[in-house]
């Protein structure tokens, strides 16, 4: 993670926030950014401080205004924050209700100050982890789009997947045949043939259509008229390794 875990917390338990704030105040990733003690003002500072909050830390049962009403204004208002739910009372129906505005988890008081610090910490690293597949997903199809392949031929899927794949493990790359084909082709419910076809098909597509100075950088003298195109493994090899740069050079 390369930015602290904002976390409000809204209890009316004043000794427990307290050395909530306390058990967080020199964490390294976990920042505790504001206790408040009822629903009124805890919703009033999420509404006005809404960049700075990442989870909420929230009892159900809360003065002024529950935790079930402060869900139910976050729906309406279109706020997207992780929830954990901290609840002295294990009601399955408001649990059930609760649940319907997509809490992350729920803890019986009194709360084990290690256990939710886990938790936190599970939550934000699953945050950034879909966003950073997002990233790469844009990254990647803004690539294929500038190399010229259209996404209605069937190369254009399977080469986002191999890509993918080749991605998160370069040594699969040695084993494109093997390994690569069957795993694209048993996504797509096709063969591994077909799917070999249609990459080198869509790389012929790329050589003929693309921008040819994208193609220089990413492939330098490749792009040569009187040379051969890349192979399937080059060519995946060769966008997966963009794609890594490219990530690491928006999340660093």
């Amino acid at each position: 993670m390369n930015n602290s875990v904002k976390v409000l917390v809204i209890d009316n338990n004043e000794t427990m926030t307290k050395d909530l704030e306390k058990y967080f105040s020199s964490h390294e990733v976990i920042k505790v950014v504001a206790c408040k003690n009822n629903g009124e003002e805890g919703l009033s500072y999420l509404i006005n401080n809404i960049n700075d909050v990442d989870i909420i830390v929230m009892d159900l049962v809360i003065p002024k205004m529950d935790g079930l009403y402060i869900l139910s204004e976050m729906a309406s208002r279109k706020i997207r924050k992780n929830v954990i739910i901290t609840t002295s009372f294990k009601d399955e129906h408001i649990l059930e209700e609760a649940s319907q505005y997509g809490i992350d988890y729920y803890m019986l008081k009194p709360i084990n100050y290690a256990s939710l610090e886990k938790r936190i910490i599970s939550i934000s690293k699953n945050n950034e982890d879909k966003k950073s597949l997002f990233m790469q997903e844009r990254i990647l199809t803004d690539l294929l789009h500038n190399l010229g392949i259209p996404s209605h031929v069937r190369g254009y899927q399977y080469i986002k997947e191999g890509v993918q794949i080749v991605y998160h493990d370069k040594n699969m790359i040695s084993y494109v045949t093997k390994d690569v084909y069957p795993e694209i082709a048993k996504k797509f419910d096709t063969t591994p043939t077909r799917v070999e076809r249609a990459i080198r098909h869509a790389i012929e597509i790329s050589w003929n259509r693309g921008d040819i100075n994208l193609m220089e950088t990413i492939f330098g003298n490749s792009v040569n008229v009187n040379r051969d195109k890349p192979t399937n493994a080059e060519y995946l090899t060769t966008l997966a390794d963009k794609l890594k740069v490219d990530n690491n050079l928006v999340y660093n």
